[in-house]
């Protein structure tokens, strides 16, 4: 059971988005050639619906052995496109936006989940370069200052300090570590003296508006023993230049998992 959303439900809400937001966008996609890669790339199109073959104008793939995405991002470029989607991870996702600045090219980016680390990914491709990235979260950011006095992050800064003072308590791959962790003892303690693997299972596939220290206000992990998907609501931000602002309502996306 994977803790993170769904890549495709994650590219189906950016699709409805861009719908809603940017109806007559030019869409170039940057993808991973892999199921992650793919997942995105299929579900901003479910997004999209039969707007999709007119609004993305081009597609571009690397393989994670690539050493730059320099060229793909000159053929999404030369395409037309004026939103740029980077369905990708830290090290390709911090070449792209370097690159798009330095060409002197402004479309619209939208990064996936996997990209939004201020630490491993927007500082090494340069804060000024991603100010105005836009993407999703569930869990609060330790840089927002929305949450200074949160008292879930509060325990998340105490654990860090107490168990990894050497961590960079800001990342948010190191509240996701914690949040996985905490839904994980959460799963254990409703397995009582019974942890068999069928009740382990029975357990993590059962839960009922669930929460842990670091989800974003409203967000509640909710499970069954056909819908294994812990996380099915999202909330999209926007980066300022220094940190990621959350915007809009909390956006549940009830439809197939893909």
């Amino acid at each position: 059971m994977g803790f993170n959303p769904n890549y495709f439900v994650e590219g189906r809400i950016y699709g409805q988005y861009i719908l809603k937001e940017h109806p007559n966008a030019k869409i170039g996609v940057l993808y991973q050639n892999d199921d992650l890669g793919k997942d995105y790339l299929n579900g901003i199109k479910a997004g999209l619906g039969d707007k999709a073959a007119k609004m993305i104008v081009t597609e571009a793939s690397y393989e994670v052995s690539d050493p730059t995405v320099d060229s793909q991002i000159l053929k999404i470029k030369d395409a037309g496109a004026d939103l740029f989607f980077s369905a990708t991870t830290p090290k390709q996702a911090a070449q792209a936006i370097k690159k798009i600045a330095e060409m002197g090219w402004h479309p619209i980016q939208i990064v996936d989940i996997n990209a939004t680390s201020v630490g491993a990914v927007l500082k090494p491709a340069g804060l000024d370069a991603a100010k105005g990235l836009i993407s999703v979260n569930y869990g609060k950011e330790p840089l927002d200052p929305t949450w200074k006095d949160d008292p879930g992050l509060k325990k998340y800064f105490d654990f860090m300090a107490k168990y990894y003072p050497d961590g960079d308590k800001d990342s948010n791959f190191n509240t996701y570590g914690y949040s996985t962790a905490q839904l994980l003892v959460h799963v254990l303690k409703q397995c009582g003296d019974d942890l068999t693997r069928e009740n382990v299972m029975k357990q993590a596939a059962s839960l009922k508006d669930v929460t842990s220290d670091t989800a974003l206000p409203g967000i509640k992990a909710n499970t069954s023993a056909t819908d294994y998907r812990v996380n099915k609501q999202l909330q999209m931000m926007k980066f300022n230049g220094e940190r990621w602002e959350l915007f809009g309502p909390i956006l549940e996306d009830s439809g197939p998992a893909g």
